[in-house]
């Protein structure tokens, strides 16, 4: 069996929860990253952060800052915070401006029904995508995405600082789990991917992600290996002001190797772009025939053994 040809889109840099996932992809040995794209504000910072876990493996990856806008709307991710641990670590300092997205579509078509998009990010990058060339996501293998909050719950306490955010009363809906930070970031963006005809269609949303949360302490004693090292580093500047990590974004891949993980349902999501207040809110509706697969359990047990056996 072949190993999964991987596109990651990612805002590295605002949370630790995207640099874990990048380490465990890099560290996994199933996976082939053929690309990573990075989105929101600070988009080249954020090409240099992915750049210093790539080094530290020793890896050669193809890296290209994407939109640093919404389609529509202002910008809520203004900055990347963890760019502070860039003078800690070798990392490359320039990459290819304003390709991200006609990579993607190039690598796509290179490889028909081969690849996996995984998506950990507000979707702007993607939306273009798929906005632009419409065939694009019928050529998808599948697409995995943390979006969106299914239940309209979430479990990890998260406060209302959202240190990397501006504030607005849809962050503090987002910290209550009403709305989720990659679909209210670009709502419009988020509409354009979910009524994409992907042959797999799947999300991971705040009501299982949640669920998944390391302490400071436990962190420092099970992030030992090489590629860790950086991400430790990016997760002590997130404790400074956050009491934990949630591990929303790692589900993601994590659930796309193991079956053990997720229990998932069949169903339709829809995203709500009229109302100012709840842009980005998530209807979801189990439906037999529903053209996207969703989250509905995990197995926290299951998710944190297969996420470190890798390193």
């Amino acid at each position: 069996m072949g190993k999964e040809k991987i596109l990651l889109d990612t805002d590295i840099g605002t949370e630790v929860d995207d640099a874990i996932t990048l380490a465990y992809l890099l560290a996994n040995p199933q996976a082939e990253i053929l690309g990573i794209t990075t989105v929101t504000g600070e988009a080249l910072e954020r090409a240099r952060l992915a750049s210093v876990l790539c080094t530290i493996a020793g890896r050669d990856i193809p890296i290209y800052p994407g939109c640093e806008n919404p389609v529509l709307i202002p910008q809520i991710e203004l900055y990347a915070p963890q760019k502070k641990v860039l003078e800690r670590w070798e990392h490359r300092k320039d990459f290819p401006a304003n390709r991200a997205v006609a990579f993607m579509q190039e690598t796509i078509r290179r490889y028909p029904g081969e690849i996996t998009l995984v998506c950990i990010a507000p979707l702007t990058n993607i939306g273009l995508l798929f906005s632009i060339d419409p065939e694009i996501p019928s050529l998808l293998k599948r697409i995995v995405l943390m979006c969106g909050s299914p239940t309209y719950t979430r479990y990890d306490n998260t406060g209302e600082t959202m240190s990397a955010m501006q504030k607005s009363d849809r962050i503090v809906l987002g910290s209550k789990g009403v709305l989720e930070n990659n679909a209210l970031i670009d709502p419009h963006a988020a509409k354009i991917v979910y009524q994409g005809a992907v042959k797999e269609h799947i999300t991971c949303g705040l009501n299982v992600t949640s669920r998944l949360i390391m302490k400071p302490e436990e962190a420092e004693a099970v992030f030992r290996h090489p590629i860790l090292e950086p991400v430790m580093d990016i997760a002590r500047e997130w404790f400074k002001d956050e009491e934990r990590v949630t591990f929303h974004d790692p589900l993601t891949a994590v659930s796309l190797f193991h079956e053990d993980v997720c229990t998932f349902e069949q169903g339709s999501i829809s995203i709500e772009t009229d109302s100012p207040l709840l842009s980005g809110f998530t209807y979801w509706r189990p439906q037999k025939n529903g053209k996207h697969k969703v989250a509905v359990d995990v197995n926290k047990d299951k998710f944190f053994e297969h996420l470190m056996e890798v390193f």
